[in-house]
């Protein structure tokens, strides 16, 4: 009897160790094939990189000589502005995320990865996932970089790792929504369409550009409910090496939120996106 068990268990035990393994090679294939992708047509790293260093270079010449006091710290508008654009440069890769799933679709790759004999088709979406975040977390350190280069201050070690939790947690929610958006409009150029609308006006109505003290009192209530706000400010206070969790990063209308309200905010949100679009995406696979 024992040994009938201990065979059991060790069949089980072997048969989910092939499932894991045929699944990483599957979600690895898959990634590695947006990776080529990506290396035969690099404009989108490259255009993915340079917009948002033309909006920190541009904006920050053009507010240079403000007045020192006028913005929280004594900062220049470059080093207000590069928590932004970090957060503006991670959030567009991820609203792109979709539209390779979109381009598949259209030129009927999908369909034949969906009649293969994929041990998951899971491993379509975590492949997805892998790539953007990958992108996203790349283009975001080149700015990073960059604007260290410039003199607008560099997050230390603490720091850097909030800002890759951060990061992380905006790329996984936003790339669901682009996940689904793939699947759920018809065509690449209504997507084109949506990115285009969403993207400037939800970064306008954050506090990207400008300290929420500066706006009218309709804009503080959009300002302090928007996830982008939720992610620029916790990184404003790491620019500064003011990472402690009961850090207060922002006097909303509704109260202070600091930076573990921020953190908080974001993983509920990528959580309720996540088990919001997976029966939507499980469908869409089936």
């Amino acid at each position: 009897m024992i040994t009938n068990q201990a065979t059991i268990a060790s069949e089980n035990k072997m048969k989910f160790s092939t499932i894991i393994n045929e699944l990483s090679q599957e979600t690895l294939a898959l990634t590695r094939r947006l990776f080529i992708q990506l290396i035969r047509r690099p404009s989108t790293l490259v255009a993915g990189i340079v917009q948002p260093l033309m909006w920190l270079v541009l904006f920050g010449a053009l507010f240079s000589n403000a007045p020192k006091n006028l913005l929280p710290d004594n900062a220049n508008y470059g080093q207000f502005m590069g928590a932004g654009i970090v957060v503006f440069t991670a959030f567009s890769g991820a609203l792109n995320a979709g539209l390779p799933v979109m381009f598949d679709r259209e030129f009927g790759f999908l369909n034949r990865l969906l009649v293969a004999p994929l041990r998951s088709r899971s491993s379509i979406v975590i492949a997805s996932i892998l790539y953007i975040t990958s992108l996203s977390l790349l283009q975001s350190a080149v700015i990073l970089i960059v604007s260290a280069k410039l003199g607008y201050g560099w997050p230390g070690f603490a720091g850097l790792v909030l800002i890759f939790i951060i990061l992380s947690l905006l790329v996984f929610a936003v790339t669901a929504i682009s996940l689904g958006m793939a699947f759920l409009l018809p065509g690449h150029i209504e997507m084109i369409a949506v990115i285009f609308v969403t993207n400037l006006p939800l970064l306008f109505a954050s506090t990207a550009l400008a300290p929420i003290s500066f706006m009218p009192v309709w804009l503080k209530w959009f300002a302090s409910i928007n996830p982008l706000t939720f992610a620029i400010e916790p990184i404003r206070a790491a620019y500064t090496g003011q990472v402690s969790l009961s850090k207060v990063v922002l006097i909303a209308p509704y109260g202070s939120i600091t930076i573990f309200h921020c953190l908080m905010i974001l993983a509920t949100v990528t959580l309720l996106l996540s088990l919001l679009m997976r029966p939507f995406l499980d469908r869409k696979l089936s």
